[in-house]
């Protein structure tokens, strides 16, 4: 929908995300004047609070978690803040925080940043108190479900009350600026698009890791497991944005059809073509850190870890695979799209006793911006035993190519959106079908061959068998 809204409502107000991203966010939006002073933003949960209680808790909030140069006009901008204590599960409380609310005004904008479960009581809670009509958006943190099953009845309950252009599902990765300038790369620059294809890439890997454990996810990710957790959604929307056609125009639409097209194309993964792991006791930077089964109190068959060989059956990637690999307690945090090309057909430097590597793209999302391209370069001297050429990068450092820009956390982008109503940077219901279909497949498989999952050491890159499975096809992964 077109219109700008007026008002915010922010449920889950008081939780870790709000914390740590929404209310920093929303702040910084506000010192840089994005968002107009007339937006007021209302806070909900079961905390009991009021206005000023809210206030205190969310100058808390940005005192720990917002850098303090970002902090401008923080009293005008808590000023913006109401706060309305709720329990979601049941319709009384709806119209008071209708009232409190006060209308739609000239345009509703709702975050749900609430457990699945209560999204069902959430909507009808909304619509018994007349906060989900026309006027009226709404965005969705995730997990949108645990299976394909799960997100269609969550989807189902939403599209009872928002049609899909007043749905917003978020997948935060899509707001990082790298993921965004993927985009850049690919299609504003020609010399990318004509060798972006099965002719010239040998394979793409695409590597989220993390040095965390469970950091107080015990329930939920012992219930969900690193396929679910990474792969079902950021991970598949980094390939998806990797292997998409160019969509005719830089618009919602054009662009997610293209993404759901690569997401269909995916062939069913065999079993030979996954590795799970889960980690065990080991050191992290140094320190020591406990197994998952001790962090988790008993013995569990999650999945802490996941390799995946890849298949996108198009005209475009026949036979190329992308490599995608995820998990916890490894050794760097780093996510990183890595395109590796193929060799050249003939080197005219063989009798020089010169050798060439293959030219390699490695596209940094976090924890730094950055586009690195290697290309063969001669070695200075005067070639008398012969020439040699070494691999040298060509580096993009986002931050130094921008000098001056404010580097923003993808919130800020995506809340933005949602109060202005741009869909391009959010996930359409076909899109997250499309991608539990494929996990939910593979999770099938593992099922049928009573697939556990194989330790690792903290603080290692998981299970031997990941190495193998790429080593098996002459490729190494990219951990240096």
């Amino acid at each position: 929908m077109s219109f700008t809204a007026d008002r915010l409502l922010l449920f889950g107000a008081t939780g870790d995300l709000s914390q740590r991203m929404l209310l920093p966010s929303l702040a910084a939006l506000h010192a840089d004047e994005l968002i107009h002073e007339d937006l007021q933003i209302v806070g909900t949960a079961r905390s009991d609070l009021d206005d000023t209680g809210f206030r205190n808790f969310a100058r808390e909030a940005l005192e720990k978690f917002m850098p303090a140069e970002r902090r401008s006009g923080m009293a005008q901008f808590l000023n913006r803040l109401h706060y309305q204590p709720l329990d979601a599960t049941t319709l009384e409380g709806y119209t008071e925080l209708a009232k409190k609310v006060g209308g739609t005004g000239n345009g509703l904008a709702i975050f749900l940043s609430t457990a699945p479960s209560l999204f069902e009581p959430t909507i009808a809670g909304l619509q018994h108190a007349g906060l989900a009509g026309n006027d009226v958006r709404i965005g969705l943190e995730k997990p949108l479900g645990t299976s394909l099953e799960t997100s269609c009845e969550i989807n189902d309950a939403v599209a009872a009350a928002f049609s899909e252009d007043r749905t917003f599902r978020i997948d935060h990765y899509l707001g990082k600026e790298t993921v965004q300038n993927l985009m850049a790369l690919r299609f504003a620059n020609i010399l990318f698009e004509p060798i972006w294809n099965s002719n010239y890439i040998e394979h793409v890997q695409i590597t989220v890791a993390e040095t965390v454990g469970l950091e107080g996810r015990v329930a939920f990710y012992d219930d969900a497991g690193a396929l679910r957790d990474m792969v079902q959604n950021h991970m598949l929307q980094l390939l998806a944005l990797v292997a998409m056609e160019p969509p005719t125009d830089f618009d919602a639409t054009a662009i997610r059809d293209e993404k759901v097209k690569v997401l269909r194309a995916l062939r069913k993964v065999d079993t030979s073509e996954t590795v799970t792991g889960q980690y065990r006791a080991g050191a992290v930077d140094g320190q020591s850190v406990p197994g998952y089964d001790e962090e988790l109190g008993k013995d569990s068959d999650t999945e802490t870890f996941v390799a995946i060989k890849a298949h996108v059956d198009n005209w475009r990637w026949k036979g190329v695979p992308f490599y995608l690999r995820t998990g916890k307690r490894l050794p760097e945090r780093v996510t990183e799209i890595v395109v590796q090309f193929r060799c050249i057909p003939h080197s005219i430097f063989g009798s020089k006793g010169a050798t060439t590597q293959p030219n390699r793209l490695v596209i940094g999302i976090q924890p730094e911006e950055n586009i690195s391209l290697s290309l063969m370069a001669k070695v200075p001297g005067l070639g008398r035993d012969g020439i040699r050429l070494r691999q040298v990068p060509l580096n993009i450092a986002m931050p130094d190519a921008f000098s001056g820009k404010t580097r923003r956390i993808a919130y800020e982008r995506l809340l933005l959106d949602l109060i202005e109503g741009d869909q391009t940077l959010f996930v359409r219901r076909d899109e997250v079908e499309a991608q539990w279909e494929w996990v939910d497949a593979i999770r099938a498989t593992w099922e049928a061959n009573e697939l556990k999952p194989k330790t690792y050491g903290a603080g290692t890159w998981g299970p031997s068998a990941a190495i193998a499975l790429a080593e098996r096809d002459g490729v190494s992964w990219h951990d240096e």
